[in-house]
């Protein structure tokens, strides 16, 4: 059974978040709102070396510990839909990993609508090439969360034509795997998650591909190679939309011998290792550790 801060969450979701994105023409006018801040909180710099710059031209901020770091190193791509900022509860996570000594590269993509995957798949790969440069990718891990876990799945199946090494592991946070959200079992799952509707974020998805095909891989990394890749671990709860993806993501894994750990956290709302729950912090040290670890 979920926990009772879990289902307090769920419930403020519920009557907050979730009506936001109830219609498509809800959905357009918080897609076409203006756009939050990007930069990372004091405490954050208070806390780490900071430092933003820019990569073809978007602002990429590396956090690093000032201890100088177990010589780990993480790309962290933030959810959002494709259309939405970076979160405190990214930074946090960020945080605590540079505090077990990762140093972690944000590239900060272009949100949609005035931009599209077109933009970031480029520019996360120049970051991640720049990284390289610095770290051997055994040292490395790719992680995201809902949008931007969907794209360090994504961009990991590049790595090989674009000729570069994967790294030592995925993580990925309730990743969205397909754009267009048609798995069978979605509308029966929709009620239960008090966070995400499907018609709302699959218009978020139709302007992040910009007219293009939204199946093909880049959008939808459930139809993509997985043979070769690096291990993944994924994260998913009960109570969301990510859910019938991920399994099918472990199924299609399987079939291509590929490396893939599932956890499936009962009763769990949509990317629950950020959430102040109990299940949320277990799951957030769990993945700060992997990563960490030597």
């Amino acid at each position: 059974m979920a926990s009772l801060q879990m289902r307090v969450i769920s419930g403020v979701l519920r009557l907050t978040r979730k009506p936001r994105t109830a219609t498509v023409e809800r959905a357009r006018r918080r897609i076409a709102a203006p756009k939050g801040s990007s930069e990372p909180p004091a405490q954050l710099r208070a806390r780490h070396g900071v430092r933003t710059r820019q990569v073809q031209g978007f602002p990429c901020t590396t956090v690093a510990p000032r201890n100088g770091g177990t010589g780990r190193a993480a790309v962290y791509l933030h959810g959002g839909s494709y259309t939405g900022e970076i979160a405190k509860q990214h930074w946090a996570l960020i945080s605590s990993l540079a505090d077990a000594g990762v140093r972690v590269e944000v590239p900060l993509y272009g949100l949609a609508p005035q931009h599209t995957y077109r933009e970031a798949y480029p520019f996360v790969t120049e970051v991640y090439r720049e990284l390289l440069a610095e770290a051997d990718a055994s040292a490395v891990t790719i992680a995201g969360d809902s949008a931007g876990g969907g794209l360090a799945l994504g961009f990991a199946q590049t790595l090989a034509a674009e000729g570069l090494p994967q790294p030592r592991r995925l993580v990925l946070l309730s990743p969205w795997l397909d754009l267009t959200l048609s798995h069978p079992d979605l509308p029966a799952l929709e009620p239960r998650d008090p966070w995400l509707n499907i018609d709302g974020t699959v218009e978020a998805g139709k302007v992040w591909a910009g007219g293009d095909d939204p199946t093909q891989p880049k959008l939808s990394p459930i139809n993509g190679e997985l043979a070769g890749l690096a291990p993944m671990d994924v994260t998913v709860g009960t109570h969301e939309l990510c859910l019938p993806d991920a399994l099918l993501l472990q199924e299609r894994a399987q079939a291509a011998g590929a490396e893939l750990r599932l956890t499936v956290c009962p009763g769990a709302v949509h990317v629950y290792p950020l959430v102040p729950a109990p299940e949320g912090r277990a799951e957030a040290r769990r993945i700060v550790e992997e990563i960490a670890r030597g």
